[in-house]
């Protein structure tokens, strides 16, 4: 059976209509109309069987000047695309703490890995996080000794309601403004150059250079890491686009490195991206995301541990014809309805079939203070850490029966024996997505800038 774009999308816009009013959109008593902005993850099983996992609305991130008062309880990046990898993660973390609650249970999702698929330790390498200076691991052979696989014949789609922000929609972006030429921007008289200041080359030996992360500015300059927001006027944060984050899961799968702990990356890849034909440029998007754009320097490129470029398909339906429906919320479909001015939401929601649902306003539960630690949502940082070292811990206590006890105990070392957030991330057992992510920002996404601020938190 062969599942088409429309059947994806109509999942997650059944799943969106099930929600409450509450996580919604709503007309402010001023009579403007809320848009917002919808992406869902969606996986097919052997037999052509759909079931929506996760989805997420949302379009804002908090500030680079704001990260370290974080403190793990706030999300960094909630557009919808972004939040909704974050909802799948927290997914594959319940699936994985039923699993190891119960090991005689099976799961539609994940397996258990068997003996001879774990890699723990050779050539030296230190499952504890003994590493180089340079965060190099100890020995030429990276662990890959996760107790659970996502299912070889279970693959992930993901829609959207709007284009992804960055590369894959700079073509739309331009087509919106009143003139859509290029941008060219000439070289001042007399520059300053700041070597602190990481630029990427201009386009042509006419225009200056390109800083790293622009927003939405300098449309000259294609195939490059954007950062969001893409208005000059907003609070500057590193938060990289959408096409960009989803270029570099092309390469790291779906799985955050929290939960590459526990399941391999391997067959957790994205196999198609379903957009609105409205929202959509081809050129945009081979350009972003295909090898014949800006991830050619890592086509074909496997890494250890489960890594590998695998790229993905992006579909289109059209958008507001039977049996597809438009996104209710969509930034088109409130603009035509609304008699006055429209604004973009400032709530976002997460849901998952794990049972997994909130709003958030500013990175925290709706009703909770900015920062308030009672208010980290389900896919922070500190609730998405201390899952997995629960996770972890029963690994460690019942074992699997097939010899997976010592991995539970490894794993647990790290997740519970680690002073930071920022330790878990270093270790030695995620070298191989480390290696992978320097290579890919080093090659294909150039520019890419680290956005640190919130790893000295403890659970």
């Amino acid at each position: 059976m062969t599942v088409t774009p429309d059947q994806v999308a109509s999942l997650v816009l059944k799943q969106y209509d099930a929600l409450p009013a509450k996580r919604k959109p709503v007309v402010r008593g001023n009579g403007v109309h809320e848009w917002v902005p919808l992406s869902g993850i969606v996986a097919e099983d052997k037999d052509g069987k759909l079931y929506c996992l996760a989805l997420a609305t949302g379009m804002k991130c908090l500030p680079a000047s704001k990260l370290p008062q974080a403190q793990g309880n706030v999300l960094h990046d909630w557009h919808a695309e972004v939040l909704a990898i974050r909802a799948f993660n927290r997914f594959v973390l319940d699936e994985c703490k039923a699993l190891a609650s119960t090991p005689t249970s099976a799961s539609e999702f994940l397996r258990w890995r068997t003996p001879e698929e774990k890699t723990l330790t050779s050539n030296g390498t230190n499952p504890e996080g003994n590493e180089g200076e340079e965060g190099e691991e100890v020995g030429g052979t990276e662990w890959h000794g996760q107790p659970f696989a996502w299912r070889e014949d279970v693959s992930l789609h993901m829609y959207c309601s709007e284009a992804p922000c960055g590369d894959a929609s700079m073509e739309l972006t331009m087509a919106a403004q009143a003139d859509a030429t290029p941008w060219a921007i000439p070289i001042p008289a007399s520059t300053t150059v700041n070597p602190d200041v990481t630029t990427l080359s201009a386009p042509s030996p006419s225009l200056s250079p390109i800083p790293s992360l622009p927003g939405r500015a300098y449309f000259s300059a294609l195939g490059i890491p954007r950062r969001k927001p893409a208005r000059g006027d907003a609070p500057p944060t590193l938060s990289k686009s959408c096409s960009d984050k989803l270029s570099f899961h092309a390469c790291t799968s779906l799985l955050s490195s929290i939960t590459t702990l526990l399941v391999s990356p391997d067959h957790a890849y994205l196999h198609s991206l379903i957009l609105p034909s409205s929202q959509h440029s081809a050129t945009g998007s081979a350009r972003a995301f295909a090898a014949s754009g800006r991830m050619g320097p890592v086509s074909g490129r496997a890494w250890g541990g489960g890594y590998a470029f695998r790229g993905f398909d992006v579909q289109t339906f059209e958008d507001g014809s039977s049996p597809t429906p438009e996104f209710t919320f969509s930034k088109c479909a409130v603009t035509a309805r609304a008699s006055g001015k429209t604004a973009a939401s400032n709530l976002a929601t997460a849901w998952t079939r794990s049972g997994q649902a909130e709003t958030t306003l500013g990175g925290v539960q709706q009703g909770r203070r900015p920062f308030d630690a009672r208010g980290a949502s389900f896919a922070s940082r500190r609730r998405m850490w201390a899952l997995a070292a629960e996770v972890a811990g029963l690994l460690a206590t019942r074992g699997n029966g097939d010899g997976g006890w010592g991995v539970g105990v490894e794993v647990r070392r790290v997740l519970e024996g680690a002073g930071t957030y920022g330790e878990v991330k270093g270790s030695g057992l995620l070298g191989a997505r480390r290696r992978v992510k320097e290579e890919v920002t080093g090659e294909a996404l150039k520019g890419w800038v680290r956005n640190v601020g919130d790893e000295d938190f403890a659970l």
